[in-house]
């Protein structure tokens, strides 16, 4: 790596042979020897060497998952629009012991908590949601409760028939349920009412979007990463951010599956869609 920084330009394609095949311990571990050897911080270094887009990928793969997520955080927040999912995609696609490691990160890097600058960069309804689903410590087992899921099932019938979407049980089930309470409830609200939640939450409404991406993050995690990845590569240029987010934080955890899924949706590999 140290190579690759030296003399005329910066040599991407060794810094991709070393970083693109090492495992989350193995690049926290080259990390420390770096800073070790050459007395400097190697995501500075690379900072400085790479060139915006390839930069920003490298940069956030080269961090560890909870950093990365801490780092996209902070970006999320500072530029937040209200069709900006990141902070959703966080809160609702880790495990519980993976978003508080994402938050003590967010705490250790920015001197303040993640909660707090959710609260002050978002507004209204969207604050409403997004500060309890980041502040959010569920049960990450399997058991439920099927009782329960027919009573909140109801509950949440009730509100989104009346289009009472910011409603207070909507928002307590969700941001507190386990996932596979929600699942539980969700399965019993189709089973019941005949339509899948997501059906009735079709509303081009901003608030409703976001509700929606909640609910896939929390229950079709790939249906979510898959639509992501679909939006990215058809606006091709200006979503390169979102590309490169989801590749770098799913490649050691769930990108086959992912792949998988985007491959029996739109009847083309995912590594070709991307290199169209």
């Amino acid at each position: 790596l140290r190579s690759a920084f030296k003399g005329w330009g910066t040599n991407e394609k060794l810094i991709i042979s070393i970083l693109a095949h090492r495992n989350a311990a193995q690049r926290k571990l080259i990390r420390q020897t770096y800073a070790e050897t050459f007395g400097e911080d190697l995501l500075k270094e690379l900072d400085r060497e790479l060139t915006h887009d390839f930069e920003k990928l490298v940069l956030i793969w080269t961090l560890d998952p909870s950093e990365r997520d801490a780092y996209l955080a902070k970006e999320a927040t500072k530029r937040w629009t209200k069709s900006n999912f990141v902070l959703v995609e966080i809160a609702c696609t880790r495990s519980p012991k993976e978003l508080v490691l994402a938050r003590e990160a967010y705490h250790a890097r920015n001197k303040k908590s993640l909660e707090e600058d959710v609260a002050y960069h978002t507004t209204g309804d969207h604050r409403k949601l997004l500060v309890p689903l980041v502040s959010s410590y569920r049960y990450g087992g399997d058991e439920v409760d099927l009782r329960l899921a027919k009573a909140e099932s109801k509950v949440l019938h009730e509100k989104i028939s009346d289009k009472a979407y910011s409603d207070d049980e909507v928002i307590r089930i969700l941001a507190t349920r386990s996932k596979a309470q929600l699942n539980a409830t969700l399965n019993h609200y189709k089973d019941e009412y005949g339509e899948d939640i997501l059906k009735q939450l079709e509303d081009e409404d901003e608030f409703v979007a976001l509700l929606r991406a909640t609910i896939k993050g929390l229950v079709y995690p790939e249906h979510y990463f898959v639509e992501v990845l679909r939006d990215a590569i058809s606006r091709r240029g200006t979503e390169e951010d979102h590309l490169s987010r989801v590749i770098a934080t799913r490649a050691e955890v769930d990108l086959k599956t992912i792949a998988n899924e985007y491959q029996k949706r739109d009847s083309i590999p995912l590594g070709r869609a991307i290199a169209k």
